[in-house]
């Protein structure tokens, strides 16, 4: 066997193998580009809402703190 043989055999199992492996997850239609956008766009979305949620409760921790902060100056000055 040449070497462009083997090349050529090689070439061919792997373009099947890729073929089955993404037909046993559905992506083997026209379609299947689509969905891949499909699933990165809600894959963006998901970790952007992850983030602001953790700003979210970062600013509120902050808030928080902050207030109690001023109401303990606050009780402090006014007894005195």
């Amino acid at each position: 066997m040449t070497d462009s043989e083997l090349e050529t055999l090689l070439e061919r199992a792997s373009e099947a193998g890729a073929r089955k492996a993404l037909a046993s997850v559905g992506l083997h239609d026209d379609g299947a580009a689509m969905d891949v956008r499909d699933l990165r766009g809600l894959l963006d979305a998901w970790r952007e809402m992850r983030r602001a949620a953790v700003r979210s409760v970062g600013t509120a921790i902050t808030t928080i703190l902050l207030g109690l902060l001023v109401a303990g100056a606050a009780v402090k000055i006014w007894r005195d």
